[in-house]
């Protein structure tokens, strides 16, 4: 994981000369995440289970909790990073808010506004004043899930698949580095690869396998562009029996060679 434990904002837009992967290949974090939506939809999926996102969504989501996200050309938000010290004020699952009225959907945003605003300030005391503002932010969403808690919820989260999904996905992010086979991680969970393979595809629309693969993937590619880590040792750190099997699984997946991807995406920011 490649994180930074500092409060943080990032825009959410598409930015096509970055890569769909950046946004829609499933990864997590070792801290917590809020995203909020101002406009465009499209679609997320959180510990396996796919929905659809619109203008005035939040969704939190917790530490080590894979996830990756659709963004169309007209969506606009932003991703809050949450220091892992302020994490317990959050909820301890993933949770899909709606904000329903203009009054709620304005206090969000203002709240958010003004904590941007102090961690661009160089005053004294503006760190500090952005971390009061995240607090609010917290207060805010755990009214918002005890007032309305009708917007929160999702009757699939409750399915035996989606449960199932939801403890596969647990696995992989715990496991992927490993390479584990799908066959071992079936039968920790009790079912057989293809039952778990239909399950992932009824909640998510991916096999199984396609879902462990697109993590591994997403590991190599964060390696690839922010270290200077060899690519040998990436493909040890990521279970590869050799550099060449690397090679050749990550060419047959993203249409470069691992040192190709390295140059054309140094050479894109620069």
């Amino acid at each position: 994981m490649h994180t930074t434990d500092r409060l943080g904002l990032q825009p959410l837009s598409m930015n096509a000369s970055q890569g769909r992967w950046r946004t829609e290949a499933m990864r997590a974090h070792a801290t917590p995440r809020l995203m909020l939506f101002h406009k465009g939809q499209g679609r997320i999926t959180v510990n396996g289970l796919t929905r659809g996102y619109g203008p005035n969504n939040m969704i939190f989501i917790p530490a080590r909790t894979m996830y990756g996200y659709e963004l169309g050309p007209t969506s606009h938000g932003v991703m809050v990073t949450i220091p892992d010290a302020m994490a317990r004020e959050w909820p301890e699952e993933a949770v899909h808010l709606r904000l329903r009225d203009v009054a709620t959907q304005k206090e969000a945003a203002q709240i958010i506004d003004q904590m941007e605003r102090e961690l661009r300030s160089p005053r004294p005391g503006a760190a500090r004043a952005a971390h009061y503002h995240l607090g609010l932010l917290a207060v805010f969403y755990q009214r918002q899930l005890e007032e309305h808690p009708e917007t929160a919820t999702d009757a699939r989260e409750q399915s035996a698949a989606a449960r199932l999904v939801a403890a596969y996905s647990d696995l992989i992010e715990r496991d992927f580095r490993r390479q584990p086979a799908i066959a071992g991680l079936a039968r920790s969970l009790g079912v057989t690869p293809t039952h778990l393979s239909r399950a992932c595809r009824q909640t998510c629309g991916r096999s199984a396998h396609a879902l462990l693969n697109d993590r591994i993937l997403f590991e190599a590619r964060t390696l690839l562009r922010e270290t200077r880590t060899p690519v040998q040792k990436i493909a040890a750190d990521l279970g590869y029996g050799s550099a060449a099997y690397f090679t050749r699984s990550f060419q047959k997946a993203t249409g470069q060679t691992p040192t190709g991807f390295r140059r054309e995406d140094a050479g894109r920011r620069s």
